[in-house]
């Protein structure tokens, strides 16, 4: 399994120097939110802050903070202006750092601010036509480069929030199990395949983690709160039983079935009379997965509508965690 925190590992490693750039503050409807970031270097990038023209002002600046040459030659430019920019005298300027240089970008009113120092890079830039951007927005950006106490800060905060990544448990590794699992795998999540048959593991992405075990649904038990199960093995009887013990967790953001209307209704059947389950606990059942609107039945399809509505519960239960959170808090207090 190849995580996140690897592949920042892997970054850094082979990057030799880089630069940080992260979104430091926002007003209005902007690209990413405050705590975003990606890592440049010399010729690649690691992350995204949104994309369009901030990204490539940033990635830009990034490398000529990185470059002696490049920062020499942008010191000695009048202003401390960007190669190719016009610029003016700021009516309002903020402190420049000593030893460094500022420059304001004209923008119908709307001024892109830039301070550069030696270690240090700030852009303050709206996101509007002037740029090539319609959100309507502000950012700063921060650039620094990335030393050693950086780097060391970057991979603990990555392992911290993966750590705290919510679970999303995938049960089956047919046709509809690897296209799930290759979804999940660009998401921030934790992607965990279970099998009771070792071939099916095959050709899973990187990113995501398998186990093999005969007895599934004891994985169920062991699985954190707020885990997503989605069931669709290759036996209607191994999916009925790891969705019971599935549906006894009330702390399960989303349990979802493959299936049709006539299996949904079989396992309501058992699941009331034969597993000592309870209509509030089949009410919550998700199935088919991924809904009936888009009637496709490619495993690609019902993958990605899968994702999406994974990502929903998901979203949702955190919110709801959150608020029940603040509540118990207040009422402590």
């Amino acid at each position: 399994m190849n995580s996140r925190v690897q592949e920042l590992k892997q970054f850094l490693g082979r990057a030799g120097r880089a630069a940080l750039v992260e979104v430091a503050a926002t007003k209005g409807s902007t690209p990413r939110e405050a705590g975003a970031f990606m890592l440049v270097s010399a010729s690649s990038i690691f992350g995204t802050i949104g994309g369009g023209q901030l990204e490539y002002m940033a990635i830009d600046k990034a490398r000529q903070l990185l470059s002696p040459l490049e920062g020499e030659m942008a010191a000695r430019r009048p202003d401390g202006a960007p190669s190719g920019g016009t610029t003016r005298a700021p009516s309002t300027a903020r402190a420049t750092p000593s030893g460094g240089s500022a420059a304001t970008l004209p923008s119908r009113g709307r001024e892109t601010r830039i301070e550069v120092d030696e270690v240090s890079t700030t852009l303050d830039v709206p996101l509007g036509p002037e740029i090539g951007q319609c959100c309507g927005g502000r950012v700063e950006v921060l650039i620094r480069l990335v030393d050693g106490s950086l780097q060391h800060e970057l991979i603990a905060k990555a392992e911290a929030e993966e750590a705290h990544l919510p679970h999303v448990y995938i049960f089956g590794g047919g046709h509809v199990g690897q296209a799930l699992a290759a979804s999940l795998a660009l998401l921030p999540i934790h992607a965990v395949v279970v099998e009771t048959r070792a071939d099916a593991l095959e050709g899973m992405h990187e990113a995501v983690e398998t186990r093999l075990t005969p007895i599934p649904e004891a994985v169920v038990r062991e699985a954190p709160a707020g885990s997503a199960f989605a069931i669709l093995t290759h036996d209607h009887a191994l999916d009925f039983l790891i969705v019971a013990e599935a549906l006894r967790r009330e702390d399960a953001a989303y349990v979802g079935m493959i299936g049709s209307k006539t299996k949904k209704a079989t396992f309501r059947n058992w699941f009331l009379k034969s597993a000592e389950g309870g209509q509030a606990q089949f009410d919550r059942l998700v199935s088919p997965i991924g809904g009936n609107a888009v009637k496709d039945k490619r495993p690609a399809v019902i993958a990605a509508l899968a994702a999406a509505e994974i990502m929903t519960a998901l979203a949702s239960h955190g919110v709801h965690a959150l608020a029940s959170n603040a509540s118990e808090r207040a009422m402590a207090g």
